[in-house]
This record gives structure tokens, C-alpha cells and sequence, in this order.
């Protein structure tokens, strides 16, 4: 998968891509990182890539046509997506990542700054994407978000692809309370139960406790559960109890 990152702010990402699983990812030519300057496509001696927006206001505005040069002197992939990180997007979570990691061979990430963007960069853009409802300096740090989330899904970034399938949202649920030796410290026990040897037991533990944090932490989360199968019977009888206790 090919990533292009237009951004004001390239060494932003060096020391991030250059660490862990995502330096591991690129090595192994999983993934591929393009990083592209809007000020490099500029046209006068200042290299000016802000100015003032009409209608009056404070701050400054990215202007479009060192953006749109920037994107345009980019190769196109078969299947691409052009996203503007933008606290007025579509909100990111585990379902959007899974979605793009497995229908794009390109995405081009458009980092914003000052007070934004021209609003003619949407004629460039197929989705806006928000990494939560607060605002940033910049897009870099929502860009690495989405593209680390993406990463990590492609095949043969993370080692055991069964720990994919066992964390927070991938049920709908939160994840459950995890443990590692010693089996006590400074008076806190590892539950007996994953003690025991007992998997069934264990894997019934483990899914009453995603229920319990979700419903403690993220009630929303519940309303969009998945309910089917044998765990959907005891997931309602939970919220129930839950209502009830309310």
C-alpha cells in the first residue's frame, strides 16, 4: 500500500517511521511512505503557500494551487483515496481503518494548517476524515493516526494476526482486563480464573469483563454491538441487568 502525505511539515515523520512496527512494515515493503511538500510547488520567490482569506478573519488559509500541484504530480493507483484530515470529517474508528485497509493500494493524506484549507481543495478530496472533535495545529498528527491504524492491519505487519481479531472494537466491545507475571504485586492478584488452565472458562471471563467495561466506560458501544450468535443472548441479558440497575 502506498501512502502520500502532502504536508507542510515532511520531517515530522521521520523519527515516527522510523520506529517499531510501522519502520518494520516499510523494510518489508508492506507499506510505502511519500512525503510531499506544498512549498516545493510554489511559484514566487517567498514560496508562499498561505494567504489571507476574503470576507476577512483571523489567521491564514492554505491556498489551493500549491495543494492541487502537490496532488497532481502524484502517481494514481487503481484504487485511491484522496482524504483531507479536517475536525469537520467523518469521525475515525476501527470500522473506517478496516475499510481502507482493505480497498486501497494508495492514500493520499492532505495535511491542513493555519486555519485550514481553501475550500476548492474538496474538488481534490474523496473523503474528510476528523480523528476526534477537538482541533490540532496541524493535520501531521492525525495523518500518522489514520496511516499507523491502517498499517498495522495489512498483512504481515503485526506477528500474530489473532491478536487482531481479540481488541477494543473489534467486537464492538472494549477489551478485556489483560495480566502478565508476577502473578501478585504490591498486593494485586491476577484473577484466579486465568490461573486456572480453564479456556472456556477463561474465554467466558474475558468476554463478561469486555461487556462489563464497554458497558462502564462506552455504553454507546453496546447499542451497535454485534448481538448474534451465543454471545448475543448473554450481551442483551447484560444490558438488561444494567438497565435494570439504573
Amino acid at each position: 500500500m502506498r501512502f502520500d502525505i502532502v504536508t507542510l511539515f515532511p520531517d515530522f515523520f521521520i523519527s515516527p517511521l522510523s520506529s517499531g512496527l510501522m519502520c518494520k512494515a516499510l523494510a518489508k515493503k508492506i507499506a510505502e511512505v511519500n512525503l510531499v511538500n506544498p512549498r516545493d510547488f510554489t511559484t514566487d520567490k517567498h514560496r508562499k503557500v498561505d494567504d489571507e482569506p476574503y470576507g476577512g478573519g483571523v489567521g491564514m488559509l492554505m491556498k489551493p494551487d500549491p495543494i492541487f500541484a502537490a496532488v497532481e504530480s502524484l502517481p494514481i493507483l487503481p484504487r485511491r483515496e484522496t482524504i483531507l484530515m479536517t475536525p469537520q470529517g467523518q469521525p475515525l474508528n476501527q470500522s473506517l481503518l478496516k475499510e481502507l485497509a482493505g480497498n486501497c493500494e494508495q492514500i493520499v493524506i492532505i495535511c491542513g494548517h493555519y486555519e485550514g484549507v481553501d475550500d476548492r481543495v474538496l474538488h481534490l478530496v474523496t473523503r474528510e476524515i476528523s480523528l476526534g472533535d477537538f482541533v490540532l495545529t496541524g493535520g501531521e498528527i492525525p495523518a500518522l493516526a489514520l496511516m499507523n491504524g491502517v498499517i498495522r492491519l495489512q498483512p504481515g505487519t503485526v506477528g500474530k494476526t489473532e491478536s487482531l481479531k481479540a481488541e477494543s472494537f473489534e467486537a464492538g466491545l472494549l477489551d478485556y482486563p489483560q495480566y502478565t507475571r508476577p502473578a501478585e504485586f504490591r498486593g494485586w492478584k491476577v484473577p484466579e480464573v486465568l490461573l486456572s488452565g480453564n479456556h472456556q472458562a477463561i474465554a467466558q471471563w474475558r468476554y463478561e469483563q469486555q461487556i462489563q467495561r464497554t458497558r462502564d466506560r462506552r455504553p454507546d458501544l453496546l447499542e451497535g454491538a454485534h448481538e448474534q450468535g451465543a454471545g448475543g443472548r448473554e450481551l442483551r441479558e447484560q444490558r438488561e441487568l444494567g438497565e435494570k440497575e439504573i
